[in-house]
């Protein structure tokens, strides 16, 4: 036992020891009903910069607090393993931080493929019951059934569970047409439905990232091309 409180109070295992018992508080209050389970969602994805890296990541559909229990219960399993075969036995000394910083970063990059896989498997579950937590199927693929009505109002399926249905309000002029795949980009409370951009049109947060770092290098002051791409 004092090994592992040993281990757990050394850098980098100490992050994973607060986040771990910051997520064991949170998911207390849920259970206890005092915490909702959509802590960090919002209506929209525009300007939500976590919902959208999640969904960039391949957490799309899945609540937040879920999807960063799952990542970083895998990030901190790898790290402890990391911890215990290499770091340990090496006399770092002040190097210590560098390093372990350089294992953070590791150890959430390999656990990010690895905890979207394991959120995947979770989807059909959480979809049982959609109206409970709408927001977090923003990101969501879902493909058109049925015309729009008059007031916009069309009914789409999950791309991934066609067994559960939603409801699209469409602009005027931009009203989705059967067959049609859409992402879920915002939820209208007060209706009860949903906002969808075409699929081809949805960038992730990974894809604006890379066209604003190639804005920057090729459409700069001194650029021949000097222009604005759309984001």
């Amino acid at each position: 036992m004092d090994t592992l409180i040993a281990y757990a109070l050394r850098f980098p295992l100490i992050v994973f020891s607060v986040l771990l018992g910051l997520l064991a508080l949170y998911w207390l209050l849920v259970l206890l009903r005092l915490a909702p389970l959509e802590l960090f969602e919002h209506d929209s994805l525009r300007n939500d910069n976590l919902a959208s890296a999640l969904v960039s990541l391949g957490f799309a559909g899945l609540p937040a607090s879920l999807a960063l229990t799952v990542l970083i219960v895998l990030a901190g399993l790898l790290t402890l393993g990391v911890e215990v075969a290499v770091l340990t036995w090496l006399p770092l000394g002040f190097f210590r931080i560098p390093l372990g910083v350089l294992v953070l970063w590791a150890a959430f990059a390999l656990a990010s493929p690895l905890a979207a896989g394991i959120c995947h498997r979770l989807h059909r579950p959480l979809h049982r019951h959609p109206e409970r937590h709408p927001r977090c199927l923003l990101g969501e693929v879902v493909r058109v059934t049925d015309q729009a009505e008059a007031d916009g109002r069309v009914t789409a399926v999950l791309e991934e569970d066609e067994a559960r249905d939603v409801c699209l309000l469409g602009k005027p002029g931009e009203r989705p047409t059967p067959g049609e795949r859409r992402v879920l980009v915002k939820y209208l409370p007060e209706a009860g439905a949903f906002r969808a951009v075409p699929e081809r049109e949805f960038l992730d947060a990974r894809t604006r990232l890379v066209r604003l770092h190639l804005l920057g290098r090729h459409h700069g002051p001194g650029s021949r091309n000097g222009g604005s791409a759309s984001a």
